[in-house]
C-alpha cells in the first residue's frame, strides 16, 4: 500500500514509506554519479584553479588532492611535504572541482550526498557563484559549509544586499544538525521568489524575494555553476592543524530535479 506508515510503537518511532511530499513534485533531469573509471568527467568538471580569497589560497591540481573511490570522487586537504618534490611553496594543498562553464543550474533542486572527514581547520563547501556577474552583485549560495569537525552544517546566502548594504532582514542564514561522521545529503531548491534550504530532507530556512527600496536583495533567478572544495584554514575556521591531516570530502552524488 502506498499509504502503508509503519509505527514502531516499541521505540516510539514512526517510519513512513512515501517520499516527502516537498519532493514528489520533482522529477530527476540530471545527476552524476562519479563512479566512472580513472578519473572524474572533464565534460562536466574542472579543478579550481589557486586564488588570493581564503577559501583557495591552498587550491591545487596535485593529484594527491583527487581521487575515484568506489563511486566516490574524494577531495583532500593535506600537508605539503618536501618529498613530494613539488615547485609550490604553499604549506598546505587542497582539492576542489567546479562546473564553470560546463554545467548551470537554474530553477529547479540541487542535491549533493557527501561525507565529511574533518580536521581542525577543515572548512570544506558545496555552494552556487552565477555563471554571469561579479560578487557579490551576482549572488552566492552555500548549500554546506562545515568547520573543524562540527556536528552541524552552515547554509547561508550572500549578495549586494547583505554584504554591500549589510541588510540582515530577511536572515540570510541557518545552520542544521549533520551525522558528523556519516553521509549527509544536502539540497537547495531555486526558484524565482525564493531558496529553499535542506539537510537529510529537513527544511533548515527558507531566503525569500521580498519588496524593498534596497539594491541587489534577490539576484538569485539566474544559472550558477556548482563548487565543491575540501578548504583548509582561513578568518572564519582559523588555525590549521597538521597533526589532523589529511582533511577529506567524499561525493557519493549530485543531483538536480526539475518541477513535474
Amino acid at each position: 500500500m502506498t499509504n502503508l506508515i509503519i509505527l514502531l510503537i516499541f521505540t516510539g518511532l514512526q517510519v513512513s514509506c512515501q517520499k516527502p511530499d516537498h519532493i514528489k513534485e520533482w522529477h530527476l533531469a540530471w545527476e552524476e554519479n562519479f563512479d566512472q573509471d580513472g578519473f572524474f568527467d572533464s565534460s562536466v568538471w574542472s579543478k579550481i584553479p589557486r586564488g588570493s580569497a581564503d577559501w583557495k589560497n591552498y587550491m591545487s591540481d596535485y593529484d594527491s588532492c583527487f581521487a575515484m573511490n568506489n563511486g566516490n570522487l574524494v577531495l583532500r586537504g593535506i600537508e605539503n611535504k618536501p618529498e613530494y618534490g613539488l615547485e609550490d611553496t604553499a604549506r598546505f594543498l587542497t582539492g576542489g572541482v567546479f562546473s564553470k562553464g560546463k554545467k548551470a543550474f537554474h530553477n529547479g533542486r540541487i542535491e549533493i550526498r557527501a561525507k565529511l572527514i574533518g580536521a581542525r581547520g577543515a572548512w570544506p563547501a558545496i555552494w552556487l557563484l552565477p555563471e554571469n556577474g561579479k560578487w557579490p552583485d551576482g549572488g552566492e549560495i552555500d548549500i554546506m559549509e562545515r568547520l573543524n569537525s562540527e556536528s552541524i552544517a552552515y547554509q547561508t546566502v550572500h549578495s549586494y544586499y547583505t554584504v554591500q548594504l549589510k541588510q540582515t532582514y530577511p536572515p540570510k542564514g541557518s545552520t542544521g544538525p549533520i551525522d558528523p561522521d556519516g553521509f549527509n545529503v544536502y539540497a537547495v531548491e531555486l526558484g524565482s521568489d525564493s531558496l529553499r534550504f535542506y539537510i537529510n530532507d529537513l527544511h533548515t530556512f527558507t531566503y525569500p524575494r521580498i519588496e524593498t527600496d534596497k539594491e541587489g536583495q534577490y539576484p538569485f533567478d539566474q544559472p550558477y555553476y556548482l563548487l565543491i572544495d575540501m578548504q583548509l584554514g582561513g578568518s572564519w575556521v582559523g588555525r590549521v592543524y597538521p597533526e589532523d591531516l589529511p582533511a577529506e570530502m567524499w561525493v557519493d552524488w549530485v543531483r538536480f530535479y526539475e518541477r513535474e
